[in-house]
């Protein structure tokens, strides 16, 4: 996916090989380790209250409580309870956007997390409430160093990451103006990496994630008597097998796309055959031209499937989040700053796209920039048995957020220097 940089005087990384400016890793982390203690209880407090979508309030109030006391042109989003906050540096230069987003999921806690969910239902259970504090942290740790910055950083909290386009809505508000945006860096948790690690990679990162919702008609009857109806059920289950097949056989292996069914519904009874099923499940691609082609097929073996069984069939496919791209320059940037932070044995390149999608993919549609995965397997767990993000049990290594606070800070003094 092509990249284009917004209008600005300034470039980005004009060079991407030049040496970035240094930075004292080691001073860095350990003022990291300082501010932890109060990240942790601002991720504790996020997390024992969460919020799901684009309007969360007491989110919205914690986090501009804790920026309160810096000296940041602090706005809030009039359409989403986004909160943008800037800091001028000393000299006038480009301008870096970090981001933390803030919303929670539509699902039970059952972490055993001593600060757990107060409210039924839903549950940080992506790592959204360490994002935002690490954020906040990064922020107090950027203004004591102010001095050092030759532009401006904009933090960025983000509402409505989990599938409510909120990056969208914040871009609509001109989160890449004034200052225009050079340049952009996210931070994603993970349980299943060992804690402390970062990882990364150029080129797509996560997938495209589209839903596909198809409705096969066929006319109701007595289940005593199928050749007097048109049965729609036979008719989905070889659609879902056929749509299986599509994929496997029509599209490159090295440019994968994932089709999953999800959910079938349909009859009411054992007795009677129903008019109608419904199928809806999930796409995952990786590169627009497999996104449209699957678009295209999928259509196709539809009406293909129904056609053959007398069958009407509705198929609707609704777009979701583009593919997350990083920029190749901007990751071999972030590969020489954080090696520095965290050494190269904890900086893993990521061999190819996880099937994941983040709305982060809007902003890096318009900016060069990056997404970097932060290890945070509790202690004395294995990454690979870990409870995942989504997961109703997952938890994570809070110590590992003092790195996160510190890649933040690392990112803006080095493109800042």
């Amino acid at each position: 996916m092509a990249l284009s940089t917004p209008s600005s005087e300034h470039g980005p990384l004009d060079d991407p090989l030049v040496r970035r400016v240094a930075v004292d890793s080691a001073q860095l982390l350990a003022d990291s380790r300082d501010l932890l203690p109060d990240a942790v209880e601002l991720r504790r407090r996020i997390h024992s209250e969460p919020e799901l979508g684009l309007d969360l309030p007491r989110t919205q109030t914690k986090v501009i409580d804790a920026l309160a006391d810096l000296d940041l042109d602090i706005r809030t989003g009039t359409s989403v309870s986004s909160v943008v906050a800037t800091l001028t540096g000393e000299l006038e230069g480009p301008t870096l956007l970090l981001r933390g987003d803030m919303d929670a999921l539509p699902m039970p806690e059952d972490s055993g997390e001593s600060f757990a969910s107060t409210v039924p239902e839903t549950m940080h259970a992506c790592g959204h409430d360490s994002h935002v504090a690490m954020l906040a942290g990064a922020a107090r740790l950027l203004h004591d160093r102010r001095a050092d910055l030759r532009g401006n950083v904009k933090f960025l909290f983000q509402p409505g990451e989990e599938g409510y386009h909120g990056a969208r809505y914040c871009l609509d508000e001109g989160l890449l103006e004034d200052p225009a945006v050079d340049a952009a860096f996210a931070i994603h948790i993970s349980p299943n990496l060992r804690a402390g690690a970062l990882a990364t990679r150029s080129g797509a990162m996560l997938a495209a994630a589209d839903e596909i919702f198809i409705n096969v008609i066929g006319q109701g009857g007595h289940a005593s008597a199928p050749h007097l109806a048109t049965d729609p059920i036979p008719t989905a289950c070889e659609l879902v097998m056929a749509l299986q097949s599509f994929v496997t056989r029509s599209i490159d292996a090295a440019s994968p796309a994932v089709l999953t069914m999800a959910s079938i519904r349909g009859g009411t009874t054992t007795n009677v055959i129903p008019e109608h099923v419904e199928l809806s499940g999930t796409l995952r691609t990786v590169s627009e031209s497999t996104r449209a082609q699957v678009h295209e097929g999928v259509r196709r073996v539809a009406a293909g499937v129904a056609a053959a069984h007398g069958c009407q069939v509705e198929v609707e496919v609704k777009q979701g989040y583009p593919v997350t791209s990083n920029d190749d320059g901007v990751v071999r940037f972030a590969f020489d700053v954080l090696g520095d932070l965290v050494g190269a044995d904890a900086m893993v390149e990521i061999p190819s796209p996880v099937m994941a999608a983040e709305d982060w993919s809007y902003v890096l549609q318009r900016v060069p920039g990056v997404m970097v995965m932060l290890g945070v397997c509790p202690e004395g767990e294995d990454p690979a048995a870990a409870h995942a993000c989504h997961s109703n049990r997952m938890r994570l290594d809070e110590d590992a957020m003092a790195i996160g606070i510190a890649a933040h800070a690392a990112m803006a003094l080095s493109y800042l220097g």
